[in-house]
């Protein structure tokens, strides 16, 4: 037996590169042309995001989204050719629930945010809804593998990031979690794959974090020294 030392993260992989974008392929095939639908979601979001009113519709839209992600792709799609999302899929439930919960309540979730919070906020869930889909042409790939917002689950996430750092709320921290493990586990995975394309989800993770933290920070205070 070959000592465990030997081993690299690729040994691990189930699947290669080919059958990962084949699956999106199929997936946008089957689902087609809900894309349409998902992505004018995404623009309702973006437009109740910037009038700042209607966080409850927010709310209750990336809801549905993130269950739908969760049952249609990960579930019943990559968890066949990967039996460790069979684990992850019910986080996007979890996640989904909680939009739905935190939605229903009120003012726990408005739209106030000023400073740099606002702009890259702006900048990720536009990234996520029209530049997502270009990165599979971008890197030689067919449109048909391109991941959608809504649709795909990176682009969702990472809107949902942007979403987050326009938001403001007394619950908007029992949010972050699922989103940021998923980046890093996505992130991780493409570049174990050798994909460029792993840069996205984790640099828009680092990004967002970063963001967050700086505000919550400014808006706190700085500690006083001792």
């Amino acid at each position: 037996m070959s000592e465990w030392w030997t081993y690299r993260p690729e040994d691990f992989l189930l699947f290669s590169s080919r059958v990962y974008w084949r699956m999106f392929e199929l997936h946008n095939a089957e689902l087609w042309p809900l894309q349409v639908l998902t992505l004018a979601a995404g623009l309702i979001i973006l437009l109740i995001a910037w009038r700042g009113i209607g966080a409850r519709w927010l709310a209750l839209i990336l809801a549905m989204l993130w269950l739908l992600v969760g049952w249609s792709f990960l579930w019943n799609r990559y968890a066949t050719i990967n039996w460790a999302v069979a684990y992850v899929a019910p986080a996007f439930a979890i996640e989904g629930m909680l939009l739905l919960m935190i939605g229903s309540l009120l003012d726990a979730l408005t739209f106030h945010r000023r400073g740099p919070a606002r702009g890259i906020g702006y900048l990720i869930l536009a990234f996520a809804l029209a530049g997502y889909p270009l990165l599979s042409p971008l890197q030689g790939r067919s449109w048909a593998s391109s991941e959608v917002f809504g649709i795909a689950p990176d682009p969702t996430v990472i809107a949902t990031l942007g979403v987050m750092l326009l938001s403001r709320g007394r619950l908007l921290p029992v949010l972050w979690p699922i989103p940021v493990l998923w980046c890093l586990l996505s992130g991780m995975t493409l570049l174990t794959m050798g994909e460029p394309q792993a840069s996205a989800p984790l640099a828009a993770v680092a990004l967002a974090a970063a963001v967050w933290v700086g505000t919550i920070i400014r808006e706190r205070g700085s500690p006083s020294p001792a």
